[in-house]
């Protein structure tokens, strides 16, 4: 998705949100900014994962909508790490090593959700789509780089980090707090195949399937 793309969705939400809260006698409009951590994985038979830590943080608007909803859009920029078991057989060296080579991928989020209130202002539900547009999963080390990934002969830990660049979330979450300031805590789920790029890569196998998982504790602070 180019970036024009991008700017031409993120111009029609904030229109559509601004539209309908217009629309409600109390109009209520907050922008934030929110920052968190994140523990990321990747949902997949096809590599032994463990979940690594990473960080999110991004602008958020959030507006009345009707009764007891909430619209909820913003962007995001996430930074997230995850391990995938790999050996070295040794190779020159003749030292022979095993464990979770680390990847990092970079992403910006856009997201358009809807936010139900148990206390008006204070917490509510939130569910919703959201847009992960990401680079490559890259290594961390280069020295990683020839390691055989656990469960199979030939595909090295270098040959998968050209993974899918745009992938589709939900998520659902509870946020809880003051009119100024929340915390929130909620899991996204990708529903796309994030590894698919891979099949296209005449790597040791062509059928390559995962989808992420996140865990997203923030905070958010609106003025």
């Amino acid at each position: 998705m180019s970036l024009r793309n991008i700017l031409f969705v993120t111009i029609s939400i904030v229109f559509i949100q601004q539209t309908f809260s217009q629309r409600n006698y109390e109009s209520y409009n907050r922008l934030g900014i929110n920052a968190g951590l994140t523990l990321f994985d990747i949902t997949t038979s096809h590599f032994n994962t463990k979940q690594s830590e990473g960080f999110m943080a991004g602008f958020t608007t959030r507006g009345s909508f009707r009764n007891n909803f909430d619209l909820i859009y913003g962007i995001n920029y996430s930074g997230s790490e995850v391990g995938i078991f790999a050996r070295d057989l040794g190779g020159i060296s003749g030292v022979f090593d095993e464990q979770y080579v680390p990847y990092s991928i970079q992403a910006a989020q856009i997201n358009f959700l809807a936010s139900y209130n148990i206390v008006k202002h204070h917490l509510s539900l939130e569910f919703g789509p959201i847009l992960n547009v990401n680079g490559k999963m890259k290594l961390k080390n280069d020295k990683y780089e020839n390691y055989i990934v656990d469960g199979y002969t030939t595909l090295r830990s270098g040959d998968i980090q050209d993974i899918s660049k745009i992938n589709f979330h939900v998520m659902g979450g509870l946020t809880a707090g003051l009119e100024n300031f929340r915390l929130s805590a909620q899991y996204q789920y990708g529903v796309t195949n994030m590894l698919k790029n891979l099949n296209d890569k005449n790597l040791e196998k062509d059928d390559f399937d995962g989808h992420s998982s996140t865990i997203v504790i923030a905070a958010v602070i609106y003025f």
